[in-house]
């Protein structure tokens, strides 16, 4: 499961999404300033409890604003 830690006004997170979506991947877009539940899920990822978006998890792995190369890499472990 791919998830996507972000905001709609934020330029790197709609990068990683149409990143995600041109590859046809399935993940979920959690939206930190709509929703205080992902906010909160987001900040129990990091041990300063900060909003550090764009974080996308892939299963238990987390990438914190990744380079194209290691998002790759981390995706083609899923298939």
């Amino acid at each position: 499961m791919i998830k996507l830690f972000g905001t709609e006004s934020c330029h790197k997170t709609q990068y990683y999404k149409t990143f995600l979506e041109t590859r046809n991947l399935d993940y979920a877009f959690l939206d930190v300033k709509k929703n205080e539940l992902f906010a909160e899920e987001l900040r129990n990822l990091y041990e300063n409890r900060k909003l550090n978006f764009p974080t996308i998890t892939i299963n238990d792995k987390k990438l914190r604003n990744p380079s194209d190369k290691d998002l790759i890499k981390w995706i083609d472990t899923l298939l």
